[in-house]
Protein backbone atom coordinates (compact mmCIF):
# COMPACT_ATOMS: atom_id res chain seq x y z
CA UNK A 1 0.00 0.00 0.00
CA UNK A 2 1.68 3.28 -0.94
CA UNK A 3 1.68 5.84 1.55
CA UNK A 4 2.84 9.49 0.99
CA UNK A 5 4.00 12.12 4.14
CA UNK A 6 0.73 13.62 3.73
CA UNK A 7 -1.26 10.05 3.99
CA UNK A 8 -2.45 9.67 7.34
CA UNK A 9 -2.59 13.49 8.41
CA UNK A 10 -5.77 13.88 9.87
CA UNK A 11 -7.38 16.75 8.21
CA UNK A 12 -10.65 18.48 6.27
CA UNK A 13 -10.93 18.75 2.76
CA UNK A 14 -12.23 21.22 0.74
CA UNK A 15 -14.28 19.87 -2.52
CA UNK A 16 -11.18 21.00 -4.72
CA UNK A 17 -8.85 19.53 -3.01
CA UNK A 18 -10.21 16.94 -2.38
CA UNK A 19 -10.77 15.97 -6.14
CA UNK A 20 -7.08 17.32 -6.79
CA UNK A 21 -5.79 14.89 -3.84
CA UNK A 22 -7.28 11.16 -5.74
CA UNK A 23 -6.04 12.50 -8.58
CA UNK A 24 -2.50 12.67 -7.08
CA UNK A 25 -3.46 9.59 -5.46
CA UNK A 26 -4.59 7.66 -8.23
CA UNK A 27 -1.32 8.29 -10.16
CA UNK A 28 0.86 7.06 -8.22
CA UNK A 29 2.96 3.81 -9.15
CA UNK A 30 1.69 0.98 -7.11
CA UNK A 31 3.26 -2.73 -7.20
CA UNK A 32 -0.25 -4.87 -8.32
CA UNK A 33 0.32 -8.14 -8.77
CA UNK A 34 0.47 -9.40 -11.97
CA UNK A 35 -2.12 -12.25 -10.68
CA UNK A 36 -4.79 -9.41 -9.67
CA UNK A 37 -8.31 -9.85 -10.69
CA UNK A 38 -9.87 -6.46 -11.39
CA UNK A 39 -13.33 -7.66 -11.71
CA UNK A 40 -13.01 -9.13 -7.92
CA UNK A 41 -13.81 -6.36 -6.10
CA UNK A 42 -17.05 -5.41 -8.18
CA UNK A 43 -18.35 -9.19 -7.91
CA UNK A 44 -17.69 -9.83 -4.46
CA UNK A 45 -19.35 -6.19 -3.17
CA UNK A 46 -22.66 -6.68 -5.45
CA UNK A 47 -22.88 -10.22 -4.40
CA UNK A 48 -22.78 -9.80 -0.85
CA UNK A 49 -24.35 -6.68 -0.69
CA UNK A 50 -27.29 -7.72 -2.40
CA UNK A 51 -27.54 -10.72 0.09
CA UNK A 52 -27.65 -8.77 3.08
CA UNK A 53 -30.00 -6.36 1.62
CA UNK A 54 -32.41 -9.08 0.84
CA UNK A 55 -32.31 -10.80 4.20
CA UNK A 56 -33.70 -7.00 5.41
CA UNK A 57 -36.48 -6.24 2.69
CA UNK A 58 -40.07 -7.57 3.30
CA UNK A 59 -41.52 -6.51 0.32
CA UNK A 60 -42.19 -8.71 -2.44
CA UNK A 61 -41.79 -5.81 -5.14
CA UNK A 62 -38.87 -4.36 -3.31
CA UNK A 63 -37.36 -7.43 -3.83
CA UNK A 64 -38.12 -7.98 -7.00
CA UNK A 65 -36.40 -4.38 -7.84
CA UNK A 66 -33.62 -6.14 -5.94
CA UNK A 67 -33.32 -9.06 -8.04
CA UNK A 68 -33.92 -6.97 -11.37
CA UNK A 69 -30.57 -4.69 -9.97
CA UNK A 70 -28.64 -8.44 -9.57
CA UNK A 71 -28.84 -9.09 -12.80
CA UNK A 72 -27.94 -5.66 -14.10
CA UNK A 73 -25.15 -6.06 -12.46
CA UNK A 74 -24.16 -9.12 -13.65
CA UNK A 75 -24.16 -8.41 -17.28
CA UNK A 76 -22.99 -4.44 -17.32
CA UNK A 77 -19.44 -6.72 -14.93
CA UNK A 78 -19.49 -9.22 -17.83
CA UNK A 79 -19.82 -5.95 -20.64
CA UNK A 80 -17.16 -4.17 -19.26
CA UNK A 81 -14.83 -6.98 -18.02
CA UNK A 82 -12.84 -6.32 -20.68
CA UNK A 83 -12.22 -2.22 -20.28
CA UNK A 84 -11.20 -3.68 -16.42
CA UNK A 85 -8.80 -5.83 -17.95
CA UNK A 86 -7.08 -3.35 -19.87
CA UNK A 87 -6.61 -1.08 -16.80
CA UNK A 88 -5.33 -3.39 -14.74
CA UNK A 89 -2.32 -1.44 -14.07
CA UNK A 90 -4.13 1.19 -12.61
CA UNK A 91 -5.86 -1.16 -10.16
CA UNK A 92 -5.41 0.69 -6.71
CA UNK A 93 -5.87 0.74 -2.77
CA UNK A 94 -8.28 2.81 -1.89
CA UNK A 95 -7.80 6.25 -0.79
CA UNK A 96 -10.27 6.36 1.91
CA UNK A 97 -8.15 3.41 3.29
CA UNK A 98 -4.96 5.37 3.42
CA UNK A 99 -6.80 8.93 4.60
CA UNK A 100 -9.41 7.27 7.57
CA UNK A 101 -9.32 10.06 9.15
CA UNK A 102 -10.15 12.70 6.36
CA UNK A 103 -13.37 14.96 6.37
CA UNK A 104 -15.23 16.54 3.50
CA UNK A 105 -16.63 19.93 4.62
CA UNK A 106 -18.71 22.54 2.44
CA UNK A 107 -20.09 25.76 3.89
CA UNK A 108 -18.81 24.72 7.35
CA UNK A 109 -20.92 21.49 7.40
CA UNK A 110 -19.22 17.98 7.41
CA UNK A 111 -20.61 15.87 4.19
CA UNK A 112 -18.21 12.52 4.61
CA UNK A 113 -16.13 11.07 6.62
CA UNK A 114 -12.81 9.63 4.59
CA UNK A 115 -13.33 12.45 2.66
CA UNK A 116 -15.06 10.27 -0.24
CA UNK A 117 -17.54 8.45 1.89
CA UNK A 118 -16.27 5.25 1.28
CA UNK A 119 -17.68 2.54 3.65
CA UNK A 120 -14.11 0.82 4.88
CA UNK A 121 -16.81 -2.72 6.23
CA UNK A 122 -17.98 -3.16 2.66
CA UNK A 123 -17.77 -6.42 1.12
CA UNK A 124 -14.42 -6.10 -0.83
CA UNK A 125 -13.20 -2.20 0.47
CA UNK A 126 -9.55 -3.87 1.23
CA UNK A 127 -9.12 -5.29 -2.26
CA UNK A 128 -7.13 -2.82 -4.88
CA UNK A 129 -9.65 -1.61 -7.36
CA UNK A 130 -10.06 0.47 -10.52
CA UNK A 131 -9.85 4.58 -9.20
CA UNK A 132 -13.43 4.79 -10.46
CA UNK A 133 -13.98 2.72 -7.14
CA UNK A 134 -12.70 5.73 -5.20
CA UNK A 135 -14.48 8.56 -7.45
CA UNK A 136 -17.42 6.67 -7.95
CA UNK A 137 -18.12 6.48 -3.26
CA UNK A 138 -17.46 10.18 -3.70
CA UNK A 139 -20.12 10.77 -6.47
CA UNK A 140 -22.88 8.49 -4.56
CA UNK A 141 -21.77 10.14 -0.75
CA UNK A 142 -22.63 13.63 -2.08
CA UNK A 143 -25.54 12.24 -4.24
CA UNK A 144 -27.24 10.63 -1.04
CA UNK A 145 -26.92 14.34 0.44
CA UNK A 146 -28.89 15.87 -1.79
CA UNK A 147 -25.83 17.46 -3.16
CA UNK A 148 -25.98 17.52 -6.94
CA UNK A 149 -24.23 20.48 -8.02
CA UNK A 150 -20.76 19.06 -5.75
CA UNK A 151 -21.66 15.64 -7.85
CA UNK A 152 -21.25 17.31 -11.18
CA UNK A 153 -18.46 19.85 -10.49
CA UNK A 154 -16.43 16.83 -8.81
CA UNK A 155 -16.74 14.64 -11.72
CA UNK A 156 -15.93 17.66 -13.98
CA UNK A 157 -12.79 18.33 -12.13
CA UNK A 158 -11.58 14.72 -11.58
CA UNK A 159 -12.07 14.06 -15.14
CA UNK A 160 -10.72 17.39 -16.58
CA UNK A 161 -7.40 17.44 -14.20
CA UNK A 162 -6.73 13.45 -14.55
CA UNK A 163 -7.38 12.93 -18.12
CA UNK A 164 -9.05 9.46 -17.41
CA UNK A 165 -12.32 9.83 -19.95
CA UNK A 166 -12.50 6.15 -19.86
CA UNK A 167 -13.13 5.56 -16.24
CA UNK A 168 -16.45 7.48 -16.41
CA UNK A 169 -17.78 4.45 -18.53
CA UNK A 170 -17.10 2.17 -15.13
CA UNK A 171 -18.65 4.70 -12.57
CA UNK A 172 -22.58 3.68 -13.02
CA UNK A 173 -21.09 -0.16 -12.02
CA UNK A 174 -18.98 1.02 -9.23
CA UNK A 175 -21.69 3.77 -8.10
CA UNK A 176 -24.57 1.20 -8.21
CA UNK A 177 -22.06 -1.00 -5.86
CA UNK A 178 -21.56 1.75 -3.31
CA UNK A 179 -25.19 2.68 -3.41
CA UNK A 180 -26.16 -0.85 -2.41
CA UNK A 181 -23.41 -0.48 0.51
CA UNK A 182 -25.62 2.71 1.57
CA UNK A 183 -28.68 0.64 1.77
CA UNK A 184 -27.20 -2.32 3.37
CA UNK A 185 -26.15 0.71 6.04
CA UNK A 186 -29.09 1.74 6.60
CA UNK A 187 -30.32 -1.72 7.42
CA UNK A 188 -28.02 -1.94 9.86
CA UNK A 189 -29.03 1.12 12.05
CA UNK A 190 -32.38 -0.36 12.71
CA UNK A 191 -33.35 -0.83 15.97
CA UNK A 192 -34.40 -4.26 17.27
CA UNK A 193 -37.92 -4.35 18.67
CA UNK A 194 -38.71 -3.83 22.11
CA UNK A 195 -35.17 -2.38 23.00
CA UNK A 196 -35.88 1.78 21.94
CA UNK A 197 -38.61 3.70 22.93
CA UNK A 198 -38.82 5.04 19.86
CA UNK A 199 -38.35 2.00 17.88
CA UNK A 200 -41.37 2.84 15.33
CA UNK A 201 -40.17 5.97 13.75
CA UNK A 202 -36.41 4.76 13.74
CA UNK A 203 -37.86 2.08 11.60
CA UNK A 204 -39.18 3.78 9.75
CA UNK A 205 -36.38 6.36 8.90
CA UNK A 206 -33.86 3.37 8.35
CA UNK A 207 -36.25 2.15 5.85
CA UNK A 208 -36.87 5.42 4.49
CA UNK A 209 -32.79 5.66 3.78
CA UNK A 210 -32.86 2.44 2.32
CA UNK A 211 -35.47 3.06 -0.02
CA UNK A 212 -33.64 6.21 -1.13
CA UNK A 213 -30.37 4.34 -1.82
CA UNK A 214 -32.05 1.39 -3.29
CA UNK A 215 -33.81 4.58 -5.47
CA UNK A 216 -30.27 5.55 -6.54
CA UNK A 217 -28.66 2.81 -7.13
CA UNK A 218 -31.75 2.32 -10.26
CA UNK A 219 -30.68 6.05 -11.00
CA UNK A 220 -27.58 5.26 -11.52
CA UNK A 221 -28.07 2.04 -13.63
CA UNK A 222 -30.35 3.33 -15.85
CA UNK A 223 -29.75 3.39 -19.21
CA UNK A 224 -29.06 7.59 -20.86
CA UNK A 225 -29.28 9.15 -23.60
CA UNK A 226 -26.78 11.76 -22.88
CA UNK A 227 -26.34 14.84 -25.35
CA UNK A 228 -23.36 16.78 -26.54
CA UNK A 229 -22.65 20.32 -26.89
CA UNK A 230 -20.41 22.05 -28.95
CA UNK A 231 -19.40 25.46 -28.09
CA UNK A 232 -17.99 27.48 -30.90
CA UNK A 233 -16.45 30.80 -30.49
CA UNK A 234 -13.09 32.77 -30.72
CA UNK A 235 -11.02 33.81 -28.12
CA UNK A 236 -13.24 36.51 -25.39
CA UNK A 237 -16.45 35.09 -26.75
CA UNK A 238 -17.31 33.16 -23.38
CA UNK A 239 -17.27 29.63 -23.93
CA UNK A 240 -15.21 28.93 -20.92
CA UNK A 241 -17.38 31.57 -18.51
CA UNK A 242 -20.47 30.39 -19.75
CA UNK A 243 -19.83 26.55 -20.49
CA UNK A 244 -18.59 26.12 -16.67
CA UNK A 245 -22.08 26.98 -15.36
CA UNK A 246 -23.37 23.93 -17.54
CA UNK A 247 -21.45 21.32 -15.12
CA UNK A 248 -23.64 22.48 -12.06
CA UNK A 249 -26.80 23.14 -13.36
CA UNK A 250 -27.08 20.91 -15.97
CA UNK A 251 -24.42 17.95 -15.59
CA UNK A 252 -22.57 18.13 -18.65
CA UNK A 253 -18.76 17.33 -18.66
CA UNK A 254 -16.68 19.85 -20.21
CA UNK A 255 -13.80 18.48 -22.02
CA UNK A 256 -11.51 21.64 -22.95
CA UNK A 257 -9.12 21.95 -25.74
CA UNK A 258 -6.61 23.98 -23.90
CA UNK A 259 -6.40 21.25 -21.05
CA UNK A 260 -6.05 18.52 -23.77
CA UNK A 261 -3.83 20.31 -25.96
CA UNK A 262 -1.55 20.76 -22.67
CA UNK A 263 -1.67 17.20 -22.48
CA UNK A 264 -0.93 15.62 -25.46
CA UNK A 265 2.07 17.46 -25.69
CA UNK A 266 3.06 16.76 -21.53
CA UNK A 267 2.85 20.50 -21.06
CA UNK A 268 2.07 21.76 -17.12
CA UNK A 269 -1.91 21.64 -16.63
CA UNK A 270 -2.13 25.07 -15.95
CA UNK A 271 -5.19 27.06 -16.39
CA UNK A 272 -2.91 29.87 -16.68
CA UNK A 273 -1.07 28.71 -19.42
CA UNK A 274 -2.46 31.19 -22.02
CA UNK A 275 -2.40 30.15 -25.92
CA UNK A 276 -0.60 34.22 -26.88
CA UNK A 277 2.23 33.13 -24.25
CA UNK A 278 5.44 31.63 -26.33
CA UNK A 279 5.91 28.12 -26.82
CA UNK A 280 9.20 26.76 -27.71
CA UNK A 281 8.90 25.99 -31.87
CA UNK A 282 9.60 22.55 -31.43
CA UNK A 283 6.61 22.45 -29.66
CA UNK A 284 4.35 23.55 -32.14
CA UNK A 285 1.53 22.84 -29.99
CA UNK A 286 -0.82 25.14 -32.19
CA UNK A 287 0.66 24.35 -35.50
CA UNK A 288 -1.67 22.30 -38.23
CA UNK A 289 -0.52 18.79 -37.19
CA UNK A 290 -0.94 19.44 -33.86
CA UNK A 291 -4.61 20.96 -33.82
CA UNK A 292 -6.06 18.16 -36.03
CA UNK A 293 -4.86 15.66 -33.13
CA UNK A 294 -5.91 17.87 -30.38
CA UNK A 295 -9.61 17.97 -32.46
CA UNK A 296 -9.49 14.33 -32.49
CA UNK A 297 -8.63 13.57 -29.33
CA UNK A 298 -11.05 16.05 -28.16
CA UNK A 299 -13.61 13.61 -30.30
CA UNK A 300 -12.43 10.46 -29.06
CA UNK A 301 -12.91 11.62 -25.30
CA UNK A 302 -16.64 13.10 -25.62
CA UNK A 303 -17.52 9.92 -27.39
CA UNK A 304 -16.41 8.26 -24.11
CA UNK A 305 -18.34 10.78 -21.75
CA UNK A 306 -21.23 9.78 -24.22
CA UNK A 307 -20.81 6.05 -24.22
CA UNK A 308 -20.99 6.44 -20.34
CA UNK A 309 -24.24 8.38 -20.65
CA UNK A 310 -22.98 11.25 -19.36
CA UNK A 311 -23.68 14.74 -21.70
CA UNK A 312 -20.85 16.50 -23.05
CA UNK A 313 -19.64 19.49 -23.45
CA UNK A 314 -16.82 20.79 -25.89
CA UNK A 315 -15.37 23.63 -25.11
CA UNK A 316 -12.84 24.79 -27.97
CA UNK A 317 -12.71 27.45 -30.94
CA UNK A 318 -14.02 25.15 -33.53
CA UNK A 319 -13.46 27.57 -36.34
CA UNK A 320 -13.14 25.39 -38.67
CA UNK A 321 -16.46 23.06 -40.32
CA UNK A 322 -14.34 20.13 -40.50
CA UNK A 323 -13.52 20.39 -36.73
CA UNK A 324 -17.35 21.11 -35.99
CA UNK A 325 -18.28 17.99 -38.33
CA UNK A 326 -15.79 15.68 -36.64
CA UNK A 327 -17.31 16.71 -33.09
CA UNK A 328 -20.68 16.32 -33.98
CA UNK A 329 -20.48 12.73 -35.61
CA UNK A 330 -19.84 11.36 -32.07
CA UNK A 331 -23.59 12.35 -31.04
CA UNK A 332 -25.03 11.27 -34.31
CA UNK A 333 -23.43 7.87 -35.20
CA UNK A 334 -24.45 7.06 -31.57
CA UNK A 335 -28.41 8.78 -32.72
CA UNK A 336 -27.73 11.16 -29.59
CA UNK A 337 -28.65 14.87 -29.77
CA UNK A 338 -26.34 17.64 -30.53
CA UNK A 339 -26.73 21.14 -30.18
CA UNK A 340 -24.08 23.44 -31.50
CA UNK A 341 -24.13 26.95 -29.57
CA UNK A 342 -22.32 29.70 -31.06
CA UNK A 343 -20.66 32.71 -28.66
CA UNK A 344 -21.01 35.64 -29.59
CA UNK A 345 -19.71 39.38 -28.54
CA UNK A 346 -18.83 42.74 -30.94
CA UNK A 347 -14.92 43.16 -31.87
CA UNK A 348 -15.05 45.95 -29.85
CA UNK A 349 -15.71 43.56 -26.76
CA UNK A 350 -13.76 40.65 -27.42
CA UNK A 351 -10.63 42.84 -27.81
CA UNK A 352 -11.65 44.75 -24.16
CA UNK A 353 -12.02 41.01 -22.87
CA UNK A 354 -8.36 39.73 -24.53
CA UNK A 355 -6.63 42.98 -23.40
CA UNK A 356 -8.39 42.67 -19.80
CA UNK A 357 -7.00 38.69 -19.47
CA UNK A 358 -3.57 38.88 -20.92
CA UNK A 359 -3.00 41.87 -18.35
CA UNK A 360 -4.26 39.43 -15.89
CA UNK A 361 -1.91 36.75 -17.05
CA UNK A 362 1.39 39.25 -17.34
CA UNK A 363 1.62 38.07 -21.29
CA UNK A 364 1.74 40.33 -24.03
CA UNK A 365 -0.63 42.43 -25.18
CA UNK A 366 -0.24 42.58 -28.67
CA UNK A 367 0.18 38.87 -29.01
CA UNK A 368 -3.11 38.13 -27.63
CA UNK A 369 -4.93 40.58 -30.16
CA UNK A 370 -3.35 38.87 -32.85
CA UNK A 371 -4.56 35.70 -32.01
CA UNK A 372 -7.75 36.88 -31.94
CA UNK A 373 -7.29 38.70 -35.17
CA UNK A 374 -5.94 35.22 -36.78
CA UNK A 375 -9.09 33.43 -35.42
CA UNK A 376 -11.56 36.06 -36.88
CA UNK A 377 -9.75 36.15 -40.18
CA UNK A 378 -10.11 32.06 -39.93
CA UNK A 379 -13.27 31.02 -38.69
CA UNK A 380 -15.58 29.46 -41.20
CA UNK A 381 -19.45 30.12 -41.86
CA UNK A 382 -21.62 27.69 -40.27
CA UNK A 383 -23.13 25.08 -43.24
CA UNK A 384 -26.84 25.01 -43.67
CA UNK A 385 -26.86 21.03 -42.03
CA UNK A 386 -25.03 22.67 -38.93
CA UNK A 387 -27.87 25.71 -38.56
CA UNK A 388 -30.25 22.57 -38.07
CA UNK A 389 -28.79 22.25 -34.28
CA UNK A 390 -27.36 25.40 -34.28
CA UNK A 391 -28.17 28.34 -31.72
CA UNK A 392 -26.54 31.74 -31.15
CA UNK A 393 -25.52 33.24 -27.56
CA UNK A 394 -24.81 36.88 -27.43
CA UNK A 395 -22.17 36.70 -24.05
CA UNK A 396 -23.07 40.72 -23.58
CA UNK A 397 -26.45 40.46 -22.75
CA UNK A 398 -27.35 40.52 -18.87
CA UNK A 399 -28.66 37.63 -18.92
CA UNK A 400 -26.75 35.16 -20.57
CA UNK A 401 -26.05 32.57 -18.47
CA UNK A 402 -29.66 31.63 -17.95
CA UNK A 403 -30.66 32.14 -21.50
CA UNK A 404 -27.80 29.12 -22.47
CA UNK A 405 -28.85 26.99 -20.24
CA UNK A 406 -32.65 27.35 -21.06
CA UNK A 407 -31.55 26.71 -24.61
CA UNK A 408 -29.81 23.65 -24.25
CA UNK A 409 -33.02 22.77 -21.76
CA UNK A 410 -34.83 23.29 -24.64
CA UNK A 411 -33.48 22.22 -27.78
CA UNK A 412 -31.66 18.53 -26.24
CA UNK A 413 -33.54 18.26 -23.12
CA UNK A 414 -30.65 17.95 -21.11
CA UNK A 415 -32.75 17.50 -17.28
Amino acid sequence: MPHSSAAARDDNENLESLVDSLVAYHRLPQAAAKDVDPTRPLAQMAKEELAAIREGLLDEEECLRLDQLGEWLEQDLVRLKPLLEGRRERVVTSWALVHPDSRLRHEGRTLLVNAIGRDPAAPGSALPADPASDLAALLVGLEARRESALTRLALDRYLRLSGDYPQARLLSLFGTCHALSGARRALQRRPAPGQDPEHPARLAESMAECRYYLSLAERIAEFRFPPLVIAVGVSGSGKSRFTSGLVSRLGAIRVCSDAERRRLHQLPQDKTYPQAQAVPPAVGIFGEVATERTYRHLASCAGTLLDAGIPACVDATCLKRWQRDLLRQQAEARGLPCLMVSFEADEATLRRRIEKRARRLSVEVANSLALLDHQLAERECFGDEERLNLVHLDTTADNAAETLADLIEEHVKLV
